[in-house]
């Protein structure tokens, strides 16, 4: 009798990466890779001792998004109106061709600085990410200031360090009280929660959360401390306050390690916490205990995320949060002290990737939150050059995600300007471009990753071969440099070769090292972490007083009304304050199902966001105004309106608005998306973007 044999069924192969997305936790990830073309489930990578084995619900479903039907799979060219999204295919040599061709002509008309190379964090990877500047510094294309994220919260933490560092992240399994302000970990950066839940579970820790109204996070806290936008500066000065007057200051530490301790003291006298409530809508009963909390327990741990980043006054808000931990002396303790990134840690050397040796500082850069300033001939915003007359966009999507979007949407229609988009779908941005290119996912090309949330240099090899004639960014850089006659070594290099000779410069070791290894600790010992040797400033001083046009930052400018900004910690009333016209304040929080623009052509990622845009009201101011839960509603200013529908929801205050997420404008009803609202004017001292300061109307659909 025959008998069929069926072969016995093959292991899994298990591959390891690192999450590329715009993340500070960049999780170590392990993937299972069914065969050279396909991947199935993502798991945290259990022996990282940061990730430990959880990442976000996103990640885990990636399948969805790296199989995805929607894929660009060839290049594309624009054969009908800008905007119509009417393309024909075109092959590699041809695309390349043409967009080498416009670049040249730009080059004639106006000069190199008409071109503008533009991206942002689509992936966080060293070479796929950053390798466009070593085009733009071979060519003399223009460059910008990249404020679009972090300007305002990195200048704010540096202003007392000196430094972007802090404590060990992994400390908080020692910590007695951790306070997470100014980030969602439930929705983002999902490690921060996981360690905090940790410490909870098995030492008793407190956990504090602070935020503008009652998400993930906040509800998971053992104290939720709820403020109005932008006021966490007059909740800070509150705290210190309390300390100060309750004996809890340690007055050795300050007087070591402080520039003005008796002069901040004197300051805070009159920001007590009913000064405090009336600003920040939170109860007097809740601030105390805040200071309590941290002034009895030393091993008080402050993870200070992005949301600092997102109003006009965020540096000083984020530098007077910073300060609490000074006033108690919380950096002295393993389990305490402040931490928001790691970026100073890694002395990477990306001279090869970015191609520092042919840079110009000569050529002109500006700023890349005013896109659509500079679009439409801006004079100031072009710094009075040329008009900008071509671009290449890799790893962002500006059409949706940029602030003033009716602004940036008219600069993008221009019909003299050409673009060229590298991307994995058909995004916003690329349907403007006048050329499609398509890109790689981050499971398909070659890269290495420096967290921002921990401590760690993490491999981010490829895994399997891409669908269609999608193409890595490195190759399509150095594809274009040879049409476009630029000369440099690292465009001859393979992304391999580039990852091996960069951490070599910057004293990692070797490629294959990582391979073997998988990551690099980078984490400095205690006393360098905590600032024990002294902060980051000639005289070893944490500031109190910091010199704002000074503060130590990597492409610091000045922007904004620096000269306004307070000398010690207070409540800076320069953000956008509700008023008669505008009786709201709008916040554009992150969402768990999306990360910025990101995800949100998976439908998993869509149903986790409800379905559709909406915007989170008080019931009470529902009523007064006649929206009905889940009604049509339109919020406006003087930039634009915008049409969505109502979540009544009481875990908001009066007052304040949320918008969760960044969805497509088009998933709006008149195609007209939530950064319509958002402001594009710089943040003092050193740019930046204020997503989350803005005044607003709020009424039903006529």
């Amino acid at each position: 009798m025959n008998q069929t044999v069926r072969p016995l069924p093959q292991p899994v192969r298990i591959g390891h990466s690192a999450c590329p997305h715009d993340c500070p936790s960049t999780c170590a990830l392990e993937v299972e890779v069914l065969d050279d073309r396909t991947i199935g489930r993502v798991r945290g990578a259990p022996d990282n001792t940061y990730t430990s084995g959880v990442i976000c619900a996103k990640v885990a479903r990636y399948a969805e998004r790296i199989h995805h039907p929607d894929r660009l799979l060839k290049p594309m060219r624009r054969v009908g109106p800008k905007g119509s999204g009417q393309y024909a295919p075109i092959g590699w040599d041809d695309a390349l061709d043409l967009v080498a061709e416009k670049f040249l002509e730009a080059e004639r008309r106006f000069g190199a600085q008409s071109v503008w190379p533009y991206y942002y964090a689509g992936t966080m990877g060293l070479v796929q990410r950053d390798g466009i500047h070593r085009l733009r510094h071979a060519k003399k294309y223009c460059g910008f200031h990249s404020t679009i994220c972090v300007n305002a919260s990195y200048t704010g933490f540096a202003a007392g360090t000196g430094r972007i560092a802090g404590p060990d992240p992994r400390e908080m399994a020692k910590s007695d009280v951790i306070v997470i302000w100014g980030t969602n970990p439930v929705s983002t950066q999902v490690n921060v929660m996981t360690h905090a839940a940790r410490a909870r579970k098995e030492r008793g820790t407190k956990i504090v959360a602070v935020d503008v109204y009652m998400n993930g996070t906040m509800e998971q806290a053992d104290l939720a401390v709820m403020v109005k936008p932008g006021t966490d500066g007059a909740l800070a000065c509150a705290v210190m306050h309390c300390l100060f007057r309750d004996g809890k200051a340690d007055w050795a530490y300050l007087d070591k390690y402080t520039d003005a301790p008796r002069e901040l003291e004197a300051h805070l006298k009159t920001r007590d916490p009913q000064w405090a409530s009336a600003i920040t809508g939170c109860p007097v009963e809740t601030i105390e205990q805040f200071a309590k909390l941290v002034g009895d327990n030393k091993r008080s741990y402050f993870r200070l995320g992005y949301g600092f980043s997102r109003s006009r006054n965020g540096p000083v808000n984020m530098h007077a949060a910073s300060c609490i931990a000074a006033v108690t002396g919380a950096w002295q303790y393993e389990g305490g002290g402040a931490f928001h990134n790691n970026a100073d840690i890694y002395h990477i050397n990306k001279s090869l990737i970015e191609g520092h040796d042919v840079r110009d500082p000569s050529v002109r850069m500006i700023d890349q939150s005013r896109v659509g300033a500079v679009l439409t001939g801006d004079r100031e915003a072009l710094k009075d050059g040329p008009p900008v007359a071509a671009m290449l966009i890799q790893n962002t999507n500006p059409v949706s995600v940029c602030p003033d979007q009716e602004v940036v949407k008219r600069g993008f229609a221009r019909e003299d300007l050409f673009v060229c988009v590298h991307e994995q779908f058909m995004t916003e941005t690329a349907r403007m471009a006048d050329v499609v290119l398509p890109a790689t996912m981050f499971m398909e090309h070659d890269d290495v990753y420096q967290s921002g949330g921990h401590q760690h240099i993490i491999l981010g090899p490829k895994l399997i071969e891409p669908p269609g004639e999608c193409r890595p960014n490195h190759d399509v850089i150095c594809a274009l440099a040879k049409r476009l006659g630029a000369e440099h070594p690292g465009f001859k290099m393979t992304a391999r070769e580039l990852i091996d000779a960069t951490l070599q410069k910057s004293g990692w070791g070797t490629l294959e090292r990582l391979e073997r290894d998988k990551w690099i600790d980078c984490q400095p010992d205690f006393e360098t972490a905590h600032y024990l040797k002294g902060f980051a400033y000639p005289d070893g001083k944490f500031r109190f007083k910091p010199d704002w046009p000074k503060v130590p930052f990597r492409s610091a400018y000045p922007a904004g009304p620096t000269e306004q900004m307070p000398k010690l910690p207070d409540h800076w009333t320069i953000i956008e304050q509700a008023d008669v016209e505008h009786p709201f304040r709008l916040a554009t929080s992150p969402s768990r199902g999306f990360l910025n623009s990101t995800f949100n052509e998976t439908k998993s990622s869509q149903a986790q966001n409800r379905g559709r845009p909406d915007v989170m009201i008080h019931p009470d101011d529902a009523r007064t105004l006649g929206i009905a839960d889940g009604a049509e509603v339109v919020i406006g200013n003087r930039r634009g309106e915008v049409r969505l529908h109502a979540k009544v929801y009481d875990g908001v205050r009066r007052g304040v608005l949320i918008a969760e997420s960044i969805w497509p404008n088009d998933a709006y009803p008149d195609g007209k998306g939530i950064n319509t609202v958002t402001g594009a004017d710089s943040i003092a001292p050193y740019g930046g973007a204020a997503f989350h300061d803005n005044k607003v109307w709020i009424r039903p659909r006529a």
